[in-house]
Formats: structure tokens, C-alpha cells, sequence
């Protein structure tokens, strides 16, 4: 174990100096939430209009999705493994780059960030897998872009991230299962939704 988190710093570390004045302006850009938001919307506005005839129901799926990468993340690991962010380690005080003095919270096992890209990423890319067929492959790089950028931006170290997104991936896959299951449970029978 102690190898392991000693070659997770050794990547934080390489990642984290791999720095220029471009890549800085599009990573803190690529970290923030609010940037995403025109993506959001167009997300939603073409998920509503596949499903038009039960829109109450996928607004309810992307609450539960939304609610449960957010918390669990916090919940069952941040709160549980109090692993410090790389900006909070004093190990590494001094080595760790980050952008305008921004950190975050202490803990950062695992990225919230990265579980709910990849949460969105899994869920939307599902749902609209047959209006766009590579919907799922570019939600995915834009799930990666994002999580990367936490590791350049000096608040995660790799396996945050990659433990984020695995358990945001897993939470988008079940919430669409559970989400596909109740809208064919409820689809009239001639005619059903696509």
C-alpha cells in the first residue's frame, strides 16, 4: 500500500509540473463547474426531447444521478478515508503548483469532480445512444478532461481521480439500468417512447 500511494505522488508530481500559461488557462476553465453549464443544457435539451412523453422521469433520474455521485463521494469516501488533498499534504508543501491560491477542501479521496463527470458522462452518453451514436466516447474524453485538470490545478492526486470516476461511472450505469427499466415498465405498449 505505502508503494502505491508513493507512486500516486510520484504522478501527482509529474503531472502536476507539467505547467505553461495556455495549459493553466484551460485547465482552471476545465475545472470549473459553471463553464459546463451550455453542455449541460444541451444534454438535457436533447434527453427531454428523446424522452418527451416521460420527462418527469429522466428529470427524477438525473436528480437521483446527480444526488448520489455527490454524496457519496463525500459520504462514504472523503468523510471515511481523510486522505489530503496534495495542496493540504505537508509532505508536499512547496512542490505542489496550484492556480490563484485555490485548494479546495482538506480531503480529496475521492474527486467529486470526477464522479460526477463521469456520472453525467455514463448516464447521458446511455440515454442518447441512439440519437447520437458517439455521444457516450465524447462524454467520456470530456469526463477525462476534467479530471485531469484537477491533477494539473494541484487538488487531486491521480487515484482520486481515477476512484472518482470509476465510482461515478458505476453510479451513472446503474441509475440509467434503473432509469431504462422504469420508463419500459411504464411505455405503452404500441407506440412505446424510443
Amino acid at each position: 500500500m505505502n508503494f502505491l500511494l508513493q507512486l500516486d505522488q510520484k504522478l501527482f508530481l509529474a503531472v502536476n509540473g507539467l505547467h505553461s500559461p495556455l495549459f493553466d488557462f484551460l485547465m482552471y476553465w476545465a475545472s470549473d463547474k459553471f463553464i459546463w453549464l451550455p453542455l449541460y443544457a444541451f444534454l438535457l435539451f436533447l434527453m427531454l426531447r428523446k424522452y418527451r412523453r416521460q420527462p418527469w422521469m429522466l428529470i427524477l433520474a438525473i436528480a437521483l444521478l446527480v444526488t448520489l455521485t455527490d454524496q457519496i463521494s463525500v459520504k462514504l469516501f472523503k468523510d471515511v478515508f481523510e486522505r489530503l488533498r496534495p495542496c493540504h499534504e505537508p509532505a508536499l508543501e512547496g512542490l505542489v503548483r496550484t492556480l490563484y491560491g485555490q485548494c479546495g477542501g482538506k480531503y480529496g479521496f475521492v474527486s467529486s469532480h470526477a464522479a460526477n463527470t463521469f456520472g453525467i458522462a455514463l448516464f447521458a452518453g446511455l440515454a442518447l445512444k441512439t440519437v447520437q451514436r458517439r455521444a457516450l466516447a465524447w462524454l467520456l474524453l470530456w469526463a477525462a478532461l476534467v479530471s485531469y485538470s484537477r491533477i494539473y490545478l494541484g487538488v487531486h492526486y491521480p487515484a482520486d481521480v481515477i476512484a472518482g470516476g470509476l465510482t461515478g461511472a458505476c453510479i451513472g450505469w446503474l441509475v440509467y439500468l434503473i432509469f431504462a427499466r422504469l420508463r419500459n415498465s411504464t411505455a405503452p405498449e404500441s407506440g412505446s417512447n424510443p
